[in-house]
């Protein structure tokens, strides 16, 4: 076990009238650890009563009567109640510099946007992959000057990936990876796309996709070490990106090409035995399966699996040898709950379990 907290740690999301920021508002609900005290959205929000400002976007809950009567802020650090934790969902374009005032107010900002992935001072972050890259953290608090800190999740078409990769590279090593992915309109966020464009149909083209599945997977099944920053793994991926009329839930097909000759019957046991250290921490989100083999020859499917772990748990299917590279398979993560607020709250809990907050 890690580090629990004596009282609970008051804490803020930003972005909070959108898709991701409704999903942190329903998984902090009753949260162990955290209490949600500040909500922050748009400066025309400001004062506001968020049920005034906000119309809940999930069909199986209703928005948190707590929540409802909670006023709204603009994104500003002066502007909020004292918190220790902010979870942001700001859109890419203003994510950068209000994440980093934030940071240097003191907060430990865990962050879905882009801006910070691929810093060479910022862990791109998943418990179970690459927990030891927070050793970053002291880097970035020590150069950048400021006491919080900025930590990323991963690109929700990337995080199944390297979930599903990482037990492999650990045991039998990792050359290449072709990846082709079936994506749900909510990882466009709401309204996500029109009806007209979406509805009996499929496109090949998410914008800047590909890239992020590309880069940040070397990222974070790669290294880093002090004074020598963060190695990316010597792996080749390549990917194609496809927006898919699913309401949540990323399904993912990979070919890969591992270092030596290995049985299915191997790779399915490295999958179903991987159990890294975040799991013995008894972090409040962590499943209690990181991956899930299904055995049925048609799953995992979108509708039927995306919910395994409370949506934290990453399914995996149909593997079977590849005539191109060694083998091949599918998975499937959930997109705004492990690729995005959920994955977001594990990050936070994982490094209060180790102390850095």
């Amino acid at each position: 076990m890690g580090r629990v907290p004596a009282q609970k740690i008051p804490v803020a999301i930003l972005g909070a009238t959108g898709m991701v920021g409704q999903r942190f508002i329903e998984l902090l609900q009753d949260h162990p650890w955290f209490e949600l005290v500040g909500l922050a959205a748009s400066d025309r929000h400001n004062g506001r009563r968020y049920d005034e400002v906000a119309r809940w976007r999930f069909p199986n809950s209703e928005m948190p009567a707590a929540v409802a009567a909670m006023p709204v802020f603009p994104s500003r650090p002066e502007a909020l109640p004292p918190v220790k934790i902010v979870f942001s969902a700001l859109p890419n374009e203003v994510a950068g510099e209000i994440e980093q005032s934030f940071a240097r107010a003191g907060a430990a900002v865990f962050s879905n946007a882009k801006s910070h992935r691929m810093a060479a001072d910022v862990p791109l972050l998943i418990p179970e992959v690459n927990a030891d890259h927070l050793a970053v953290i002291a880097q970035q608090r020590r150069e950048r000057g400021w006491s919080g800190f900025i930590v990323t999740n991963a690109n929700c078409a990337s995080t199944p990936v390297v979930m599903a990769f990482k037990p492999l590279q650990e045991a039998f090593g990792l050359r290449k990876a072709f990846v082709t992915t079936l994506q749900s309109i909510s990882g466009a966020g709401y309204p996500g796309l029109p009806s007209y464009d979406i509805l009996d149909n499929a496109i090949p083209y998410i914008g800047g996709e590909e890239e992020k599945v590309e880069s940040e997977t070397l990222k974070m099944l790669g290294s880093w070490q002090e004074g020598q920053g963060f190695q990316n793994a010597p792996l080749v991926v390549s990917a194609h990106c496809n927006r898919v009329p699913t309401r949540e839930g990323h399904l993912e097909c990979a070919s890969i090409e591992l270092g030596h000759e290995v049985s299915p019957e191997e790779i399915i046991e490295a999958w179903e035995s991987y159990r890294p250290e975040s799991q013995t921490l008894g972090l409040p989100s962590a499943p209690e399966k990181v991956l899930l083999y299904r055995q049925e020859p048609d799953r995992p499917q979108t509708l039927r699996d995306r919910d395994a772990g409370n949506g934290m748990t990453v399914t995996l299917g149909r593997l079977r040898r590849c005539p191109l590279l060694s083998y091949k398979f599918v998975m499937l993560g959930h997109n705004t709950i492990r690729g995005a607020a959920g994955g977001s709250v594990l990050n936070a809990e994982l490094c209060v379990s180790k102390g850095l907050i």
